[in-house]
């Protein structure tokens, strides 16, 4: 089997990434290896090449992905040749009490799904260790632990299949599993990329009477309506907390925050109904701090606020359900995929404009 293909490499801080030719190793204990077929270019890979966190480089980011299981170690026993996968960012070991009540993005041992220290490298480069991130879904192959991947229907395209592993599972996600939206409730949405879309499309699914969809572009207003919205108002244009009194005069019942601009965080607190909860899923500058009027903006309205990671998803369970809903047209993944691309394309991609929330996805790696 061919252990060598491209990658797009973290090789300086500089917020882009260089293609380079890798090897690639066999999978060890219960790790698979993956012929990556599709990934999504999520913007938070960006924050991934240009800000330091403490990781060593060089480093192989990436981690929407889709493929096909193509070798797996002697220990794996959920996965099989031939299996087309979703690549999901959560880690969870499986065995502590997190993950043992279906909370896996709460794990308390991520790291067992790691090499243990002296193991060889997964991928290299001349020799010298590449190190990877989660399932590094920027490279012609993905090798990680079988517990970071789930099958999926082989009649999902590629490129949708890919945006299950974060976009949809943290958008979808954040209205189903951890705001639990319920029939007849009202919601607003602040930024409308790829994972503010999937919010509307999960309050859709859940039932919500209204669904106010915020933005600054146009163009993801528009997209917004065949989401789900209810309501769309362009916040450049029009005063947001006004126009979501007039669709929902008593507040709302769940705002989501997924743009991470403390400005729209407080605007969004502003916008709940009494008893109503912020979820805050977009990810603010380092250091940024959130200034609230406890007694006024909490305590006596007993309004919350929650953070959100992966959209509280349990992939084992989720992922297959969302595929489902892709194939029954509830979900509209394809309106999400605004082109596919080489992975030499990976830096001019992400330097455009995104088109009306849609992302760029990499399904060519030659």
């Amino acid at each position: 089997m061919n252990n060598t293909g491209n990658a797009a490499v973290v090789e300086v801080l500089d917020g882009t990434f260089r293609v380079r030719e890798l090897e690639f190793g066999r999978p060890l204990g219960r790790e698979v290896r993956v012929e990556v077929r599709a990934a999504g270019l999520c913007h938070s890979d960006l924050n991934v090449a240009g800000v330091d966190r403490g990781r060593p480089l060089p480093l192989i980011a990436g981690h929407e992905l889709a493929g096909v299981v193509v070798e797996v170690g002697p220990a794996v026993a959920s996965l099989r040749v031939g299996d087309h996968v979703v690549g999901t960012e959560v880690r969870a070991c499986g065995d502590c009490i997190r993950c043992r009540v279906g909370r896996p993005t709460l794990c308390l041992d991520p790291g067992a799904l790691e090499r243990p220290a002296g193991a060889p490298p997964r991928a290299t480069r001349e020799g010298a260790r590449v190190d990877t991130l989660g399932v590094s879904a920027f490279a012609r192959y993905s090798i990680a632990d079988e517990r970071q991947f789930v099958r999926i229907p082989e009649a999902v395209p590629f490129p949708q299949a890919s945006l299950l592993a974060c976009g949809v599972s943290t958008g979808v996600g954040a209205a189903l599993n951890v705001a639990g939206v319920r029939p007849g409730e009202t919601v607003a949405v602040f930024g409308l990329g790829g994972v503010g879309l999937n919010v509307v499309s999960g309050a859709a699914i859940a039932g919500a009477r209204t669904i106010v969809a915020v933005d600054v572009d146009e163009r993801k207003l528009e997209l917004a309506g065949r989401f789900g919205a209810t309501h769309t108002v362009h916040s450049a244009q029009l005063d947001a907390l006004d126009e979501i009194a007039r669709a929902a005069p008593l507040g709302v019942d769940h705002a989501f925050d997924a743009v991470g601009i403390t400005e729209v965080t407080q605007t969004a607190l502003r916008s709940l109904a009494r008893g109503g909860t912020v979820y805050l899923i977009g990810i603010p500058r380092p250091g940024e701090l959130l200034t609230i009027d406890t007694m006024a903006e909490m305590i006596g309205a007993q309004r919350a606020v929650r953070g959100v990671y992966m959209g509280g998803t349990n992939p084992a369970r989720d992922l297959p359900l969302y595929a489902e809903l892709y194939l029954s047209g509830r979900l509209p993944l394809d309106a999400l995929v605004s082109e596919c691309v080489s992975i030499h394309d990976i830096n001019r991609a992400y330097a455009e404009p995104a088109a009306g929330g849609a992302r760029a996805v990499i399904t060519d790696f030659a």
